[in-house]
């Protein structure tokens, strides 16, 4: 039961930022297992033995000096609950320990794993030490220490490899947990780099083609017909730059803030309407499987996931250049909702398919990816699930699993 905290310690770890929570998930943790320690100890000639000093030094040492003056109120409390006798002069024998700990614990994150290992093994082995010594010169017994004495070192032996095999794995749990966040941070400055380079990349393209054609326009001789062309050229580059900064701002965006019921079969009607046009421009043929259940619903923002249905199905019109087959469909799968959208076009490798979400990747020559990965935010946003089957020259088609709404 002693190495129970170490089962725990990954949960009161990630509350390490959070000073008080931590103290307050350390405090819990050793105390139940100091009170476990107390409830089975050892009998030897009359003296009880039992491994309280290893939750109290190992709890004070990681928690602070507030979690040690917790775990030292603690250990007086639980000894008078299980009837101990001579409780004011227990209290006065471990005082020195308390300072001893105290003193100890303002450096004790500062040392290396080995002196870590040797001061937790003194202070255990000191305050056990101290504790009977004193008590048991108060009470006037001193001589039932030497009555056990070869009982006595093997626990003390005992209790010496259990505290330091306990650091140990303390250390490396820590260290672990440390590398994992430090992976993360530079995970998440990783990102951010690359989307300003993304930003700034993307902007750049439009404005340098629109940089040139109003330089174009300055000349005295340019003709209407070519005026006009230029102009036109112009607004469509600044438009392009608009939509990607939009894209961006939506991925930025916080998570839906309206949330109601969505009729899927309604939806499928208004995908199709929206799209229509554009697939016969690619000359492109659709098809439409209603649920069964004309009240199949789903929970989310109606808008955000037209967007994010309108952006998948306009990259399968896309794909399809000379001409196809769209197919959208839903039905309801035990308790989830299944929607599909399918096409006959290019298809995608496999590689392609792991990609495909992630910022700047795109399959099309002049996309930017941010469509794509906008709608798989929204879809998970809205407790959706993703799932891509794609084959080159064959294909693809998009999954999509949402919670059933009732």
């Amino acid at each position: 039961m002693i190495f129970s905290p170490l089962v725990f310690y990954p949960y009161v770890y990630r509350a390490k930022n959070n000073r008080p929570l931590f103290q307050i998930l350390v405090y819990i943790l050793f105390s139940l297992a100091l009170f476990t320690t107390m409830l089975f100890p050892l009998n030897l000639n009359g003296l009880i033995y039992d491994f309280r000093s290893i939750p109290i030094i190992i709890g004070s040492l990681y928690g602070g000096a507030t979690v040690s003056v917790l775990l030292f109120i603690t250990l007086g409390l639980y000894r008078f609950i299980l009837g101990n006798p001579n409780n004011l002069f227990y209290i006065l024998a471990v005082l020195p320990s308390l300072f001893m700990v105290l003193y100890t614990s303002k450096k004790y994150s500062t040392l290396r794993l080995y002196q870590k290992t040797i001061v937790s093994v003194v202070l255990c082995t000191m305050m056990k030490l101290m504790t009977f010594t004193f008590y048991f010169i108060m009470i006037q017994n001193l001589e039932i220490l030497a009555e056990s004495l070869t009982g006595s070192l093997q626990t003390y032996v005992t209790q010496a490899i259990i505290i330091g095999v306990f650091v140990y794995f303390m250390e490396t749990l820590n260290k672990y947990f440390h590398l994992q966040d430090e992976v993360y941070k530079s995970e998440r400055i990783k990102t951010v780099s690359e989307m300003a380079a993304s930003v700034a990349h993307e902007i750049r393209n439009p404005l340098t083609t629109v940089k040139g054609f109003i330089q174009l326009l300055g000349e005295p001789d340019i003709d209407k017909e070519k005026r006009e062309y230029y102009q036109k050229i112009c607004l469509e580059e600044l438009n392009r730059a608009e939509l990607i900064i939009t894209d961006y701002l939506s991925i930025a965006k916080p998570d839906p803030e309206v949330i109601e019921n969505i009729n899927v079969n309604e939806e499928i009607s208004y995908l199709s309407s929206v799209l229509q046009t554009y697939a016969n421009y690619y000359n492109i043929k659709m098809h439409l499987v209603f649920s069964v259940d004309p009240d199949l619903h789903i929970m989310g923002d109606r808008y955000k996931f037209r967007q994010a249905l309108i952006n998948i199905g306009k990259n399968a019109i896309e794909a399809m250049q000379n001409g196809g087959m769209l197919e959208i469909k839903a039905n309801q799968v035990n308790r989830n909702v299944v929607l599909s959208i399918s096409d006959t076009g290019v298809g995608m490798s496999p590689e392609q398919v792991k990609r495909l979400g992630t910022p700047y990747y795109s399959t099309k020559e002049k996309g930017t990816g941010l469509g794509t990965m906008l709608s798989f935010v929204i879809i998970k946003k809205m407790n959706g699930k993703i799932d891509i089957k794609s084959k080159i020259g064959k294909g693809t088609e998009f999954i999509f699993i949402f919670p059933k709404s009732y």
